[in-house]
């Protein structure tokens, strides 16, 4: 066989290997949110589902910022992106090698962790640390709600959810920097 023939067979090949390749970037990208490099909720659930699996005693939280949008309104959308950045790189942080952390959306995450009740004051603490930005200290706050599945009749990821969503609002219901849950 000449390198003429080889290389004409092996042209198709190539295309369809670098066209696989963009395909999975494409789809890597996005699980992944664009702002805080989390993964997005369809990234996430599946990882999280798995993380259940294995490990019941895993603890899945939902946080929320509290008046994100006095932020946005008050400094500009920038402002923003900067706050939800900043909660991002903290909760994602405070996961580490031992779960994973997501933006499901707006000014609402999630995250799954196999260390249990963790320190939960401590990642209310760093979600609560202000973020600096063009000149301004803008105040942060949220609420975090958790939920362990293996304590729930049916230990799944939609019902720990649910339970870890209740227990956010019962606290955005006791009130701002809700540290004493």
């Amino acid at each position: 066989m000449d390198t003429q023939t080889i290389a004409a067979a092996g042209l198709p090949a190539l295309g369809w290997a670098l066209h696989g390749g963009l395909l999975w970037h494409r789809l890597a990208t996005a699980r992944r949110d664009p702002l805080t490099g989390l993964h997005t909720r369809a990234g996430w659930t599946a990882r999280a589902e798995r993380l259940i699996a294995k490990h019941p005693s895993a603890l899945v939280l939902l946080v929320d910022l509290d008046d994100f949008k006095t932020i946005n309104d008050t400094h500009g959308h920038a402002a923003g992106d900067a706050v939800l950045a900043a909660t991002a790189r903290r909760l994602d942080g405070w996961c580490g090698r031992h779960g994973i952390a997501a933006r499901l959306g707006g000014d609402e995450f999630a995250a799954i962790t196999t260390l249990g009740t963790a320190d939960l004051f401590g990642l209310r603490a760093a979600l609560g640390q202000p973020v600096t930005h063009g000149g301004h200290v803008l105040p942060v706050s949220a609420s975090v709600g958790h939920c362990h599945p293996g304590r729930l009749p049916v230990p799944t990821l939609t019902d720990a959810l649910s339970a870890a969503d209740a227990a956010m609002y019962a606290a955005k219901g006791h009130g701002r920097r809700n540290n004493t849950r």
